[in-house]
């Protein structure tokens, strides 16, 4: 066991999450080919705007389960949304956020694009500190309305007239992928403006500008989409009881700031807190870059359900170490190195 132990933690974790990506991109874009059906509430983005998509999203279940009276929710119609929300729950669970590193077809592009500007010598930036903290309320924003809109189509809430009906799963009508899922079995009919009304006029404009914006941002910044997406925001709710989970033992720590800088979406505190042991952040998507990245044995550790399952160690990070040179030597995170340093030493003072 410890020879196999020791084989994981001294692996390319990223070459396998690349491969896993792969691999999940093709079953949630042309599994229904094979006539795979994995149900209606999957914990990321199953867009059943592609047809042949073999499962549904959450968010889209839930946006139309939501659609209905108080009386309907509290009755037998209520079940069926308690019952497809408890199955979210318990896929969820079970590999917590890495349905955003490893399965989620959107982030998957999102890191397919990063290669691109890598490919093309483009620098990639990063939010400062205070946008990156404003920014992150977006998520929680969106997952707020895209309850209270469905909500708000069936029930006046606090007195005001009842939303319209053409407003239905309002948040699918700007996800990006709604548009982007289809195109890869050659279905352009999303990419279109729908003029039959002004409010299926207006949402379907702002989702061809947020298909523009996913694809802007994310050239220029790691995960653009990531910190704006409500499934995100959705998991981060039960993040804490999930069974895979990332930890760190803060006084094996040495604060040299490599795990801040391969992480995709900057998360600082994953550097800088030494306090808390739980490290899976509203932005985390359990990639687990930040534990290859680590040269301090056990310092970082990935477990489920309390067995350790990739550890960083200093044998791990040097065989890793060629693959990591790139992200390291970004001219870029030289001031993200700086400012770790200045926390550091005014916490020492």
């Amino acid at each position: 066991m410890n020879n196999l132990q020791r084989y994981i933690n001294n692996a390319n974790i990223s070459r396998f999450r690349l491969i896993f990506q792969i691999l999940a991109f093709l079953l949630l874009i042309y599994g229904g080919y094979l006539s795979i059906h994995i149900g209606t509430s999957i914990p990321t983005f199953a867009c059943p705007y592609n047809q042949e998509c073999p499962g549904t999203c959450y968010l889209i279940s839930a946006q139309h389960q939501l659609h209905n009276t108080w009386s309907d929710l509290f009755g037998f119609r209520g079940k069926a949304f308690l019952t497809g929300f408890i199955t979210f729950v318990l896929l969820f669970l079970v590999i917590n956020k890495a349905w955003c590193g490893y399965v989620c077809p959107l982030g998957t592009i999102q890191d397919w694009i990063t290669k691109l500007r890598n490919f093309l010598g483009v620098k990639f930036s990063r939010y400062d500190e205070l946008s990156f903290k404003r920014l992150k309320i977006i998520k929680f924003v969106l997952l707020i309305l895209l309850v209270l809109i469905p909500l708000g189509m069936s029930n006046s809430l606090l007195g005001l007239p009842l939303f319209s009906h053409d407003l239905s799963a309002p948040f699918c009508q700007i996800c990006p992928g709604r548009v982007i899922t289809p195109l890869f079995i050659g279905d352009t009919s999303q990419l279109l403006v729908d003029f039959t009304n002004p409010t299926t006029m207006i949402m379907s404009t702002l989702g061809i500008l947020v298909l523009a914006l996913f694809f802007i941002g994310s050239f220029f910044k790691k995960r653009f989409f990531c910190f704006f997406c409500p499934m995100s925001a959705l998991h981060f709710l039960f993040s804490s009881i999930a069974f895979l989970r990332l930890n760190k033992k803060g006084e094996n720590c040495t604060r040299c700031g490599n795990c801040y800088r391969v992480c995709d979406v900057g998360i600082k505190a994953i550097a800088e807190d030494l306090e808390h042991t739980y490290m899976v952040k509203d932005d985390c998507m359990l990639c687990l870059k930040c534990v290859e990245a680590c040269p301090e044995n056990d310092c970082l550790k990935a477990s489920f359900l309390t067995i350790p399952v990739f550890s960083s160690t200093e044998e791990g990070f040097f065989k890793r170490n060629l693959h990591l040179d790139h992200e390291m030597q970004n001219p870029s995170n030289q001031s993200n190195n700086e400012d770790i340093t200045k926390n550091d030493d005014s916490k020492t003072k």
